[in-house]
């Protein structure tokens, strides 16, 4: 994946509290529902495209298109496969410039960032009346990227519309921001996050106001935290997550009973899921069919108000799958109609919804990027199991 104030203690984890579920269940791919899309204006060269990003509880899709000339674009598909496009104020025209679209919560309000003329990042909210709102966290760097301020996950917004994510300053040094529903700012950075180096990376606020993520001293590993409401950090590290660069353990995002999923990779540059409750016990899991060599393995990166978990598992041959795991820790693999087959083509899944619908997306075989989403009733588990109940 990816890519506080200060901490009161930092969790005794110990391996015996980690278990490594495994189950799998096959489906065939005409046993699924997907649905494929392209947004009005996307390139078509490689790389181009339309990157879908989150759905909320109304099956609203957001993300973003990358158009013939490498100019980013906010989208938003309605459950009529209608779209709307839209630009955030000031975002430049240019190559690599433009509106990314990230998150939306349960009211269809949106959050993500933009390139300037200038090459300045800003961070923006769109209220569900199309309304939108340009905002800098306090320190943030006014040079060009990756300087500015970065809502930078499909889980950096919460129902009552809180805004989490980090920004980076003029040192190139990153830091953690929460900005409420009103706009006041709060900045903090995780303990052992120094003060050079790349700094605090958070990905997901519950609606209750937690915060998780991690922090990278760009030396050694990186470290889960969770912080909590009233500002006090906790970190945390899944045992088995390597020591070196690059390595370790990233919070990622939150179910309703504060469970917090993530990843970690190993000391052989392997990733691997995990999930760690209220406790602080780990359950570490991989997709069966999962690499198991360096830079494969499996990435979580979405989870639903019931617990489900989505992401994408790289194979032996680097290419990239879908997979779906509920609460019981049962996990499906799953395949996009017209993905690659070659290295690092394949779906990245990256949100679920409520009732257990997937969407991301993928890349054909000459690297051109679709959107997809999965129904809630693809599977041979049926909705009831893969939407955690």
């Amino acid at each position: 994946m990816k890519p506080f104030y200060f901490a009161k203690r930092k969790l005794q984890l110990v391996p015996a509290a980690t278990i490594l579920i495994a189950v799998a269940i096959s489906i065939p791919l005409s046993a699924q529902t997907v649905t494929t899309f392209d947004a009005p204006g996307a390139g078509t060269g490689a790389f181009q495209g339309t990157y879908a990003t989150n759905t909320n509880p109304s099956g609203t899709i957001i993300g973003f298109s990358r158009d013939a000339n490498n100019v980013r674009h906010g989208f938003i598909r309605s459950q009529d496969d209608s779209f709307t496009i839209f630009d955030a104020p000031g975002a430049g025209t240019a190559a690599f410039q433009g509106t990314r679209a990230y998150a939306i919560n349960p009211s269809g309000t949106m959050t993500g960032w933009f390139i300037d003329t200038v090459q300045a990042v800003h961070g923006y909210v769109r209220s569900n009346q199309g309304v939108i709102t340009v905002f800098d966290a306090p320190g943030a760097g006014t040079g060009p990227f990756p300087e500015g301020t970065f809502p930078y996950s499909p889980l950096i917004i919460n129902p009552n519309g809180a805004i989490t994510g980090w920004y980076t300053d003029s040192a190139l040094v990153s830091h953690g921001f929460l900005r409420d529903k009103n706009g006041a700012f709060t900045t903090f950075d995780a303990p052992g996050s120094p003060g050079a180096g790349p700094g605090t990376f958070p990905y997901a606020i519950s609606p209750g106001g937690e915060i998780t993520g991690f922090y990278d001293n760009g030396i050694n590993a990186n470290h889960g935290f969770l912080r909590d409401k009233n500002g006090v950090i906790t970190t945390f590290d899944v045992p088995g997550a390597g020591t070196g660069p690059g390595q370790g353990t990233f919070g990622g995002g939150f179910a309703p009973n504060g469970t917090i999923m993530g990843n970690y990779i190993d000391a052989d540059n392997l990733s691997h899921g995990f999930v760690m409750d209220r406790n602080g016990a780990f359950t570490t899991f991989d997709a069966p069919d999962a690499g198991t060599g360096a830079f494969q393995g499996t990435l979580p990166f979405g989870i639903n108000t019931r617990g489900a978990i989505t992401g994408w598992y790289v194979d032996g041959a680097n290419v990239n799958h879908g997979f779906v795991r509920n609460k019981h820790g049962e996990l499906v693999e799953f395949d996009v109609p017209g993905a690659g087959t070659g290295p690092f083509q394949g779906p990245n899944a990256y949100s679920i919804a409520p009732n257990g619908a997937v969407t991301g997306f993928f890349f054909d075989p000459n690297n051109v990027v679709h959107g997809f989403v999965r129904d809630a009733d693809g599977g041979a588990l049926g909705l009831a199991q893969f939407s955690g109940q």
